[in-house]
């Protein structure tokens, strides 16, 4: 997690150049807490942009946008730079999409008509590893997440990971190697090297296999 005295860097992905610059000033009213990196008017153009500066800490999302929607945009940053928190920004509330939204990575989902305090809220959350929801998509998400009640489990502290151990346990998730993961997190391969060192010995696992194995097991990742 970064130092709380940097700037959250923040992207946005939407088609409507209004809201488009709606969602910028919005944005600007927080300049002490928020950097506004740059808009893809659709999925396609934010990966392009994401392709040639990945630094950044999270993305509000539309989800109807051309040439490529704003879950399959989710996806494929979620698996190319799982580090990247994904708040969709959009005016649909539906159960189904809000279901794919999860699925494909969102950690957050927020209606357009939110003040710009909850959007800040919001992010802050975000990068606190909360998910944030609008009051209506948090009571139909919770309607979607109906289950039988599960055995306790072993959660993050019973296993003492830290935070930046977490982070690499979910690229590695997602197949990514040193290198990657070490561009990913601006840290240095040796480094990335020591903090798998750390997770094999804290998950007593040999391997990136058994270790991601246990780490879903126990809903570390």
């Amino acid at each position: 997690m970064k130092e709380s005295t940097m700037k959250i860097r923040v992207a946005v992905a939407e088609d409507n150049k209004f809201l488009a610059e709606s969602i910028k000033e919005k944005l600007e009213l927080f300049s002490e807490d928020i950097e506004y990196k740059f808009r893809g008017a659709n999925g396609k153009e934010l990966l392009e942009l994401l392709d040639k500066d990945h630094t950044v800490d999270t993305i509000l999302m539309d989800i109807e946008m051309p040439e490529m929607d704003g879950i399959k945009a989710a996806s494929i940053i979620s698996n190319r730079y799982p580090q990247i928190k994904i708040i969709m920004l959009t005016v649909f509330d539906d159960e189904q999409r809000i279901f794919d939204a999860i699925q494909a990575g969102a950690m957050g989902y927020l209606l357009k008509d939110e003040p710009p305090q909850k959007i800040l809220e919001s992010i802050i959350m975000i990068m606190d590893g909360g998910a944030p929801m609008s009051p209506s998509i948090a009571a139909k998400s919770l309607q979607l997440l109906k289950n039988p009640a599960r055995a306790e489990q072993k959660t993050e502290a019973d296993f003492d990971l830290s935070k930046r151990e977490i982070e690499v346990l979910e690229q590695i998730s997602h197949g990514l190697d040193y290198k990657e993961i070490s561009e990913n997190l601006f840290i240095s391969p040796s480094t990335v090297r020591k903090h798998i060192e750390n997770i094999y010995k804290k998950l007593q696992v040999n391997n990136k296999m058994r270790a991601v194995k246990k780490a879903v097991k126990h809903k570390l990742i």
